[in-house]
């Protein structure tokens, strides 16, 4: 009989997006007239931008032709989107082609690339997190067991509350991998070109590897937030980028996007000898991936045209426009909340310290609106619940009003 990976027993229950939608679907079986609104999975709602549309309908059109058809393509990305990517967001921090993966999206990025590193290699996360970077090294065997306060063994917790302004200390004990998200997935909140910079000393100087999720970066509005890590002196020695099209360009269905990976980022051998982690990476994307499809890259790269820009800013525009209504309505009865200025996140205090499974039922069966529970998120999260500006604007309206005139709080 075949010997499972007994890492996948130390996960703990189901994945948190499962939970909710399992408990929101018992619910709707319950009450079939019950009009749920959901505030809770990340999910973009706007059409994608008309650029894009017309550059996937050509693309489409050439696949039918002999001689524009297309087959495999380069594993890495074609490099009409490469050149797109690099001329739009690096043209001045010196990425370079061969620097850049194309991928179906952030989420496989943020999770594979761990692979590239050896399992004794002891990691940080902030807390609460996106529970990718967290559940994908329990799978690869980086961590010790679920212990009774919500925490692995092995694993340094950085906790980000409304203590400490959500901004994460420095480890108190070495660690070699970082992962930072920012804007952050669920907080919404951001770190500053200061706070970011300490990150990147410590790392320099400890010889760690920061792993920087930078998904919503075109959700940023504050100048002193940086847009991509490269932003700061030394990065490009010691960070690896992650960014995705999803909550960009609407591409969520579709899926699309890269990782950033200079050349410069070194890891080392057993022995000590220094080795670059790009060649590591090319070799795991080119083993395991074919490549992004021609007809969605096609697509990715319309969003850079002068029309695609237009467009996609119309849509954050519009997400954004949702948050204020979210943030401004919560706040207006007395609930505290984060987020929602640089990112379309919302993080809220649970009122009276309730917990935040026990808000999720609250909500759900007093108001019919479904959002996230900060548990779900690590243990830093409970007390806390995260909403989402990507409805459409009639369902967000109606969820605030809900909220405000229905909730007993």
């Amino acid at each position: 009989m075949a010997v499972i990976n007994e890492n996948y027993l130390k996960l703990a229950g189901s994945y948190l997006f499962r939970e909710t939608a399992h408990r929101t679907a018992a619910y709707k079986e319950a009450h079939p007239t019950a009009e749920v609104i959901s505030l809770g999975i990340g999910d973009v709602t706007q059409p994608l931008p008309a650029a894009c549309i017309e550059a996937m309908h050509k693309a489409v059109d050439e696949m039918a032709s002999p001689d524009t058809f297309r087959g495999y393509g380069p594993e890495q990305g074609y490099s009409f989107l490469i050149d797109a990517i690099i001329e739009n967001n690096y043209k001045h921090y010196g990425i370079e082609p061969d620097e850049i993966f194309v991928s179906d999206g952030a989420k496989s990025d943020c999770g594979n690339i761990q692979e590239i590193f050896a399992t004794n290699n002891r990691i940080a996360i902030t807390d609460p997190v996106y529970p990718v970077y967290l559940d994908t090294n329990v799978m690869a065997g980086r961590t010790g067991l679920l212990q009774p306060d919500g925490r692995y063994a092995g694993v340094t917790y950085l906790p980000c509350t409304a203590e400490n302004g959500f901004v994460p200390a420095l480890p108190e004990s070495p660690v070699e991998l970082i992962y930072l998200c920012c804007p952050n997935n669920p907080t919404g909140t951001t770190l500053t070109r200061e706070q970011l910079k300490v990150w990147v000393e410590y790392a320099q100087k400890h010889d760690a590897i920061i792993l920087f999720d930078a998904a919503y970066s075109a959700y940023i509005s504050e100048p002193d937030v940086p847009r991509t890590i490269f932003e700061i002196p030394g990065a490009r020695e010691v960070a690896i980028e992650f960014r995705s099209f999803s909550k960009t360009a609407g591409f969520t269905g579709t899926r699309c996007g890269y990782i950033v990976l200079p050349k410069t980022v070194m890891g080392k051998t057993a022995s000590g000898e220094r080795k670059a982690l790009n060649p590591l990476w090319n070799r795991r994307h080119t083993t395991k991936f074919n490549g992004t499809a021609y007809i969605i890259q096609r697509g990715a790269a319309a969003i850079f045209t002068p029309e695609g820009k237009k467009q996609v800013q119309s849509a954050i525009d519009y997400y954004m426009e949702n948050a204020r209504i979210i943030r401004e309505g919560i706040t207006s009865i007395g609930i505290t909340c984060f987020g929602g200025v640089n990112s379309p996140y919302i993080w809220l205090q649970t009122p009276n310290n309730m917990p935040s499974w026990d808000f999720f039922d609250k909500l759900l069966k007093e108001v019919n609106i479904v959002g996230t529970p900060g548990a779900g998120f690590g243990p830093c999260g409970e007390g806390y619940f995260r909403l989402t500006a990507f409805g459409n604007r009639e369902k967000t309206i109606e969820a605030v009003d809900r909220i405000k005139n229905q909730l007993k709080i």
